[in-house]
């Protein structure tokens, strides 16, 4: 099987199951889905200050939805109407980054383009501090390339930003992916004191490597929780010593190039220390839950 081959057919997290006529349904283009994700979701953080939305008690746990299934599930069980149709902010469900990256991705799965999530770091959010994103990758046939698209930005958070960029086709300074990142931090040429979430404190080379594993997982078609945790990661301000910087500059040095390298990414992903357990411990709600689909 080729990468675009791998890509284009859904995992058990982007799979829509009984909704993927709903995301048939939608346009081809690549544009016009990101619009549609606009409106069917809003980011937690900046729901009240950008949205007028205060997401109540009750809905917070939205943000650890797992699965495109479970995403349309609640986002039907919220308003009823057919997915084209934008949501007010308070009848979307709440959500943050990897969530308007999985449905996007699940979307262009569905209609058989090749596409994936990627974890990395954002440069237009806070510099000049990297924060921690994860955006939706997918192939362009026309043009013969990936294209880095962030489905989060609708116009509101454009507005916000200020920056003269497109947020359909991000180039790998706006947007550098988490191999990238350890990479840039290896030589020297980025300070691991600026990648991570600057809102919780938490940055740092240990940060960087664990975004790593999580986004080795993604290009493996297992897309976590940003705030997943298992097997290599590093604990909170670990201090890594020559055989875990080792592990992650194989990481990185196979995931800098996923296509090129396609086949040492599948193999690579089967080490035990690296490879999505039955189990992980969700370090946001600081709960163990059970992965069926690992």
């Amino acid at each position: 099987m080729t990468p675009l081959e791998f890509y284009a057919t859904h995992s058990a997290m982007t799979d829509p199951g009984r909704h993927a006529a709903l995301l048939r349904a939608l346009p081809d283009d690549v544009g016009a889905i990101a619009n549609v994700v606009h409106g069917l979701l809003i980011h937690d953080f900046v729901a009240e200050p950008m949205y007028g939305f205060s997401v109540p008690a009750a809905r917070a746990g939205e943000i650890h939805t797992r699965g495109a299934q479970a995403m349309i599930d609640r986002i039907l069980a919220i308003d009823p109407r057919p997915l084209a149709q934008a949501r007010p902010p308070e009848q979307r469900l709440v959500s943050r980054c990897h969530l308007y990256a999985l449905l996007f991705v699940a979307a262009l799965r569905e209609k058989g383009i090749p596409a994936r999530v990627r974890g990395g770091f954002a440069a237009y959010f806070n510099p000049p501090r990297l924060e921690d994103h994860w955006i939706g990758e997918h192939w362009n046939e026309k043009e013969q390339r990936w294209v880095l698209t962030d489905p989060q930005l609708d116009a509101v958070w454009m507005e916000r930003l200020r920056h003269a960029f497109d947020p359909l086709d991000l180039s790998p300074k706006a947007f550098v992916t988490s191999p990238d990142a350890w990479r840039r931090c290896r030589s020297g040429t980025a300070d691991p004191a600026l990648l991570g979430v600057s809102a919780g404190g938490l940055h740092g080379l240990w940060f960087v490597a664990a975004s790593l594993v999580r986004d080795l997982a993604a290009l493996n078609k297992l897309e976590m929780l940003p705030w997943d945790v298992w097997g290599a990661q590093p604990g909170l301000n670990a201090a890594l010593n020559e055989g875990d910087a080792a592990l992650f500059d194989a990481v990185a040095g196979v995931t800098l190039d996923p296509d090129a390298n396609f086949e040492a990414v599948r193999s690579l992903y089967r080490d035990h220390r690296l490879h999505v357990p039955n189990r992980v411990f969700n370090a946001v709600a600081q709960r163990p839950e059970t992965v069926a689909e690992a």
